[in-house]
């Protein structure tokens, strides 16, 4: 309902009659019609967006290598993100609910493979092949092209490394990162994603890799051959490619999102600094705001490690301390913790999340690889249930125990915790 002239604007106007001001009336009265009824008179507003401090994003960076679900080194992030705010760059959040329907938005992520092809690598170095530096912003631009469309915001892949880069490239491209993320987690396989889970493909995919091949898959039967197709283009670069995933529009954002999975990040990496710095335990701290369950504490008493097919695998052990002490832990990882057995028993197991951390900070362990277990560290174990995508039916099909071809079904860490036996 558009509002009458106010009182003293009536007054005035009755005054212009009174003195036969009949030009001037039309004109006042044609002004109030076109401000309170032309559709022109206002424009839309533009979506709110957050700019972050120094403080949320070393915290989000901290808390985005606790939910990665494997070993991760926080250091370098946070180097790089203060370097780039000395540089005047300006890093910024979207939330899902700001995010106009009709904006896109992509996740951009580098994909690792080495091994078979590393001859590639020193035929490259004998070429003095020249490497670029630029290839996230490039891999966008590709896809750009290709569709047709301009991309408004980026949204974080997985945890870990990749929530670096969106911010980073999102600082550099000027736009925004996306409240979000698409798997919530790390995971190792391309069609581990919640997009998938709800039917928006990652196709198409631009590919550029570090000496700037540029590469569209303009279609792919699955989101498996996806994983296929670039996985062996980055076990053929050296493990040195970069690719898009999950171009989606704000309006497919419910079904291809974790909503607030930033500011979990930056919720978890302030608890646990927080917790120290007032003295309480870090560890107790998290489960407590994440709603998680302490594990085990022990130390690294076996970690044997290999690189095939482009992932990393591990079989960590873990021997007691203090109130496990007297009882093993084993872990399964591919790149991130799979399954967990405490003393022959299954513990926990993927979709849901399963944490390892530094006792002492509450943040993600660090050295022995991605995904490594350092010998003779002292751990801790913290899980924590998996949001309700990923306990789908397609969730448990993409990441649960039986597509690492272990012979169990899933169950929740809930129920697996509510009948945990430890003498």
């Amino acid at each position: 309902m558009h509002k009458l002239p106010n009182p003293i604007a009536y007054q005035g106007t009755q005054k212009m009659i009174r003195s036969g001001e009949t030009r001037n009336l039309l004109i006042f009265v044609l002004s109030i019609l076109v401000s309170t009824l032309s559709p022109t008179a206002t424009t839309a507003q533009e979506p709110k967006i957050r700019v972050l401090g120094e403080q949320e994003l070393v915290d989000m960076l901290v808390g985005a290598c606790i939910q990665s679900t494997r070993g991760c080194e926080s250091e370098e992030s946070i180097r790089r993100v203060r370097a780039a705010l000395a540089e005047g760059k300006v890093f910024r959040l979207i939330s899902t609910e700001n995010f106009p329907d009709d904006w896109m938005v992509v996740a951009v992520q580098g994909i690792g493979g080495g091994g078979a092809w590393e001859y590639v690598i020193e035929r490259t170095q004998k070429q003095n092949l020249p490497t670029i530096s630029d290839q996230r912003i490039k891999v966008v631009e590709l896809l750009s092209e290709h569709m047709g469309k301009e991309f408004k915001a980026l949204v974080r892949s997985e945890a870990a490394e990749a929530t670096t880069t969106a911010l980073l490239l999102g600082a550099e491209m000027g736009i925004p990162t996306l409240d979000a993320g698409i798997t919530g987690r790390a995971v190792p396989e391309v069609q581990q994603s919640i997009p998938w889970i709800n039917g928006i493909a990652s196709i198409p995919t631009a590919i550029v890799t570090r000496w700037g091949d540029e590469i569209i898959i303009k279609h792919a039967i699955d989101e498996y051959r996806v994983e296929d197709i670039s996985r062996a283009i980055a076990v053929a670069s050296g493990g040195g490619s970069t690719i898009t995933m999950a171009p989606m529009s704000g309006a497919q954002l419910e079904r291809g999102v974790i909503p607030g999975n930033l500011s979990e990040a930056m919720l978890f990496g302030k608890t646990v600094r927080e917790a120290r710095d007032s003295g309480k335990d870090p560890i107790a701290a998290l489960v407590d705001v994440s709603k998680g369950y302490k594990l085990f504490h022990g130390v690294v008493t076996k970690s044997v490690e290999r690189g095939e097919r482009g992932f990393n695998w591990v079989d960590a052990e873990l021997q007691g301390i203090n109130e496990y002490e007297g009882h093993t832990y084993k872990v399964f990882v591919k790149n991130e913790n799979i399954v967990a057995w405490l003393d022959g028993e299954v513990d926990v197991m993927s979709p849901d999340y399963i944490y390892n951390l530094n006792p002492e900070t509450g943040e993600s362990i660090t050295g022995g690889g991605i995904g490594g277990y350092p010998m003779d560290l002292e751990v801790v174990m913290v899980g924590v249930p998996a949001v309700e995508q990923w306990r789908s039916e397609k969730g448990i099909e993409l990441i649960g125990p039986r597509h690492f071809d272990f012979d169990f079904d899933f169950i929740p860490i809930e129920e697996l915790q509510e009948n945990r036996k430890l003498d």
